[in-house]
């Protein structure tokens, strides 16, 4: 039997330190099991990866360059002009996020500094149920509403899908995720800062704007790489109020209907049989997908690296 006696110096034995054999396996089975886990989701998303780059790599081998670059998206004739998706995604992203940044971080600003927790506790679940109304609902109120309502009104543009429909849609889309955000990364600045500056004579707002937002910025920066990674990502939205089919001839117009990079998958591939057989149409998404993977990976890169240098610690 194992001396589990104390120690006399008041100490503990080595014997008393072991942990229980029961229990050690069973740590090690919880350990086991995370760590399978872990290596599950690494494993699929490595197969995701290399699936589309295997696709991608087979378009970019077999195509005419010149088609890559050309008209417009005509991929059922042989056109891939990928500048005609990436420019109208870059477009739909910047006007949502004209839309989304403003408001939402107004938003965030009323609810973590100016509203009693009250109100706050009865806001704050409001906004955050317009994030769980799915997106094909919001590309027919896109489509429907702001197109012949705001869009042909204000901007002299048609009453049918355009990127300027499709861009406030997506902002309005993006706002919660933008707010919450926001918001929690403000409420984490330490209530001293605030009382600092108001026991220097600061306004409300003052303190807001010069202590912390600054403070915030962070956490700020992460909620709009979010949002900017969400609203590129999107597609229903885009794909019902963007105004396009199948194929977009190049436009940097906002009133002028086109396809984003999402939208045009999303309308190639309506059907896998759709494309399958049809030269390098079936392969075009992968790159496409491709197009769309490394522009989010560049932009989650800057933002971790912008956000790793401004971080405070409190």
């Amino acid at each position: 039997m194992a001396d589990t006696k104390a120690d006399p110096a008041g100490g503990f034995s080595i014997e008393e330190l072991r942990a229980n054999p029961r229990q050690a396996r069973k740590e090690r089975l919880v350990r086991t099991s995370l760590g399978a886990t872990a290596m599950v989701s690494v494993l699929i998303s490595a197969l995701i990866i290399w699936s589309l780059f295997s696709e991608a790599w087979t378009f970019m081998v077999e195509v005419d360059w010149g088609s890559v670059w050309d008209i417009g998206w005509f991929p059922r004739r042989g056109i891939y002009d990928i500048k005609t998706l990436v420019v109208a995604s870059l477009l739909v992203t910047g006007i949502a996020m004209v839309v989304a940044i403003p408001l939402g971080l107004g938003a965030a600003i009323f609810l973590s500094e100016y509203a009693r927790r009250g109100v706050r506790r009865t806001l704050k679940p409001i906004l955050e149920i317009l994030a769980g109304i799915p997106s094909v609902v919001l590309g027919f109120f896109a489509l429907d509403w702001i197109a012949p309502n705001v869009v042909a009104k204000l901007f002299d543009g048609p009453s049918a899908g355009s990127l300027l429909a499709a861009g406030i849609g997506v902002g309005v889309l993006t706002i919660p995720l933008v707010a919450s955000i926001s918001e929690d990364a403000m409420k984490a600045v330490p209530m001293s800062l605030r009382e600092a500056s108001s026991g220097l004579g600061a306004r409300k707002i003052t303190t807001t704007i010069r202590v912390v937002l600054p403070a915030a910025i962070s956490g700020l920066v992460a909620s709009f790489i979010v949002a900017v990674s969400r609203a590129l990502g999107e597609t229903m939205v885009v794909f019902l109020a963007g105004g396009a089919a199948q194929t977009a001839t190049y436009t940097h117009s906002i009133t002028d209907s086109s396809l984003t990079m999402t939208a045009g998958m999303a309308s190639l591939a309506r059907g896998t049989d759709n494309v399958v057989g049809e030269g390098l149409t079936f392969q075009s998404l992968f790159f496409v997908g491709l197009v769309l993977f490394l522009i989010t990976f560049g932009l989650n890169l800057v933002a971790d690296r912008f956000v790793s240098r401004v971080r405070e610690q409190y």
